[in-house]
């Protein structure tokens, strides 16, 4: 069946079913590498590249550096079945690699994978590889590479040729009939390539963080997740975490073995307010009720070797003014600073006794008095 393709519509990728070789300069071993060819349905504009497998990666990586040449982004790509690029084959909805499916949202293409053993279905392609054989394949089988940067620069030469080269029974090339007819119809390119995401599985630790083993880091995740199983996906950039296909979490990914990245929006509202702890925050507080007690935190915050043990000090002494009003802790601190004691249980003392409420003739009159005894000396014998 003869197919009219519409400009712009589809991209069809295959790998070559003949390697192209490698040689190892010290040993002069000849390590076999992957062919990856693409072509544009209406135009025939061709790609060729050679990379190191058929995994995903290399995959991926092919496929975007074949849109940038093209110089923009086709309605769908059309791939074999191979594994980066079908997790499982199906005449009617293929199952796609997540990556690959990623890849393809971060692009704004589409994936319209073959049916399994159809070649029909990518005839286009399967010609290509044909005549890559003859155009690339040929003049290169005398030549020795040893890295793969200098094949695909010696592929990209031959590649130039091809693509200019008039068409057969034609008067006009690939290239001159790409820049007339397809690349106008070709979607923009996004203004950042793409990032190859990896991805891994944790549980949800009691802390509300989870680890990232590749570099035994770990990422907070909102609290009401603890104990569940989630999904990472982590680029060389970011860090996504999902529970059940739903992102819950977005980090910039950090290298430091054993260490904590945390979103304070991810913290129960407890934890939240222990992680806000600060002199300012007590100080801050303080003032709000009174300057005596403002003054009466900082004595305590002096006094205090650990900073923890100061603020559990402050946060007791300034929860009492809920529970006893802000007069009555007022008064507390005043009386307090004139004893010279800075502690919680001071302030405690005083409320319970209610010495808060006494003026300065009650606490005299409670001051005991030198009882009389016949062993007491008294003031004169010292004269």
């Amino acid at each position: 069946m003869h197919l009219d393709h519409k400009a712009g519509d589809k991209l069809f990728v295959d790998f070559a079913g003949v390697k192209l070789s490698l040689v190892d300069l010290t040993t002069g071993e000849e390590k076999p590498v992957e062919v990856f060819i693409a072509i544009l349905g209406a135009s025939q504009l061709t790609y060729v590249q050679a990379v190191m497998s058929q995994q995903k990666e290399d995959f991926i990586a092919a496929c975007e550096n074949a849109l940038h040449y093209c110089g923009g982004v086709p309605a769908a790509i059309v791939p074999d079945n191979l594994k980066a690029a079908v997790t499982k084959s199906s005449r009617f909805e293929p199952t796609l690699n997540e990556t690959f499916a990623d890849f393809a949202d971060h692009y704004g293409t589409t994936i319209l994978p073959t049916r399994a053993y159809r070649p029909r279905d990518k005839a286009l392609v399967e010609g290509a590889v044909k005549i890559v054989y003859n155009r690339i394949y040929a003049p290169l089988r005398k030549q020795r590479f040893h890295s793969l940067p200098e094949l695909n620069e010696a592929i990209l030469a031959l590649l130039e040729q091809h693509n200019s080269r008039p068409m057969k029974g034609r008067n006009y090339s690939r290239r001159l009939q790409f820049d007339e007819v397809e690349r106008e119809a070709l979607a923009p390119l996004p203004l950042l390539r793409y990032e190859f995401k990896k991805q891994s599985h944790a549980t949800v630790m009691k802390n509300g963080h989870v680890c990232l083993g590749a570099d035994k880091h770990y990422y907070s995740v909102p609290y009401r997740y603890v104990g569940r199983k989630v999904k990472l996906l982590y680029s060389s950039s970011t860090v996504e975490i999902f529970v059940r296909y739903q992102r819950v979490a977005l980090h910039r990914r950090q290298y430091r073995p054993y260490s904590y990245t945390t979103d304070k929006e991810h913290l129960a509202a407890t934890h939240r307010f222990v992680t806000d702890w600060s002199p300012e925050r007590f100080v801050d507080w303080a003032a709000d009720i009174h300057e005596d007690v403002r003054l009466y935190i900082l004595k305590v915050m002096e006094r205090r070797q650990h900073p923890e043990q100061a603020y559990r000090s402050c946060m007791g002494i300034l929860s009492l003014a809920s529970k006893v009003g802000k007069e009555r802790l007022t008064n507390a601190c005043r009386r307090a600073l004139g004893f010279g004691l800075y502690n919680y249980k001071t302030i405690q003392a005083i409320l319970e006794k209610g010495m808060d409420n006494y003026d300065e003739d009650e606490l005299l009159a409670e001051q005991p008095t030198m009882p009389t005894h016949e062993n007491i000396r008294g003031e004169n014998y010292y004269q």
